[in-house]
């Protein structure tokens, strides 16, 4: 069974967001970047399927080669080879087209997404490479099985769970819940060595053009100073609520 998982890279949740170019570019000096969060569910339950039933994992990134490390981190953590398509993702669009092109050529039984990435959130990749390469498609997945040639997927969903049996191939959205955060893996020695000696292919994109561009960026407004009011003023937190912070 060929799996592949794709891999954003984000900035860590600690670093210090900053713009550049009258706030139109994102500025990267001095940001950690890691392993989208959702994507190392994903991959995480990869590398399960690869110990239990023998999967072989590749991990594929559009993008530059700044990436690089957080690739040779996944092969670390267990994947087989990596890939990079080499253009920078400017959007969803751009990273659909060239995860599609790429897997129509180089085809997977089981194809695992982040169903959004922490920093654009724009939950629209693994939806449009379903559309794109006319594959069966879960999103929000929290639950993964494979017997066979049938994937056993649960979603969650407004108000419960809904649990679909899929033929394979498919494509999910993977999620916390996929696995939890005790059970993402940590790079040992050993497995760093070993990435040393794993492929990281780089191959040049094909064809495509961004439908979207950014006019600006901003940052949420600071925090207004807190407002004490006496305990025992009951009067003054009513007024408050109601005419100034509009809740009531």
């Amino acid at each position: 069974m060929k799996i592949l998982v794709c891999i954003s890279c984000v900035p860590d949740t600690t670093s210090k967001i900053n713009f550049k170019d009258n706030d139109r570019v994102f500025d990267e000096q001095g940001i950690q970047f890691v392993i989208n969060p959702n994507d190392e569910f994903g991959l995480t339950r990869a590398i399960w399927f690869k110990e239990k039933i023998g999967a072989t994992v590749d991990v594929l990134h559009v993008g530059e080669a700044s990436a690089d490390p957080t690739l040779r981190k996944a092969l670390a953590i267990g994947a087989d080879k990596a890939i990079r398509i080499d253009t920078p993702a400017t959007d969803a669009f751009v990273v659909s087209d060239q995860i599609s092109n790429y897997i129509q050529t180089n085809p997977y039984e089981l194809i695992i997404a982040g169903r959004e990435s922490i920093d654009y959130n724009g939950s629209m990749v693994p939806g449009m490479v379903a559309a794109k390469c006319d594959l069966a498609f879960v999103n929000t997945c929290v639950r993964l099985e494979i017997e066979g040639s049938t994937a056993s997927a649960t979603r969650e969903m407004d108000g419960g769970m809904e649990v679909l049996r899929v033929k394979l191939p498919l494509i999910i959205g993977s999620q916390k819940g996929l696995v939890e955060e005790t059970d993402l893996r940590i790079p040992n020695m050993r497995g760093i060595m070993q990435a040393r000696q794993k492929p990281l292919a780089v191959v040049p994109a094909t064809e495509s053009s961004s439908k979207t561009a950014i006019n600006s960026f901003e940052k949420p407004a600071p925090k207004e100073a807190v407002k004490m009011v006496p305990a025992d003023d009951i009067g003054q937190l009513i007024d408050l609520l109601q005419n100034e912070a509009k809740v009531l």
